[in-house]
């Protein structure tokens, strides 16, 4: 179930890190994150392309209130989404890297397929 990780963070700062880790993964395509915060990032990405894919002014609403970027919501219903049409989820790719450096936490890279 999506939403259920803390990742050591406070309420407010966990949703503000998943929305600003969700948009940047819509803009530019992939991230390199942890683990952990790949999973939710992935849950929450697939739900914003899911939700373009509908693509009514609604569904636009919906998806600005998450997305902190207007210009990455356009390009979200224009671009991606149709790309994704013929496609039931599955919209993520994680590939795992290794541990990082400084704490041995498990990286990973985070791509729209």
């Amino acid at each position: 179930m999506p939403g259920t990780r803390k990742l050591g963070r406070a309420t407010d700062h966990r949703r503000a890190m998943l929305r600003g880790m969700v948009t940047a993964l819509l803009e530019y395509g992939r991230i390199e994150t942890t683990l952990t915060r790949a999973m939710e990032v992935r849950s929450m990405a697939e739900k914003m392309i899911t939700l373009a894919k509908n693509n009514t002014l609604h569904s636009k609403r919906q998806a600005l209130a998450y997305i902190t970027k207007e210009d990455v919501v356009k390009k979200l219903f224009d671009e991606t989404a149709p790309k994704y049409s013929e496609r039931n989820g599955g919209y993520c790719r994680l590939t795992k890297t290794g541990p990082r450096r400084g704490d041995a936490a498990e990286m990973c890279i985070l791509e729209l397929v």
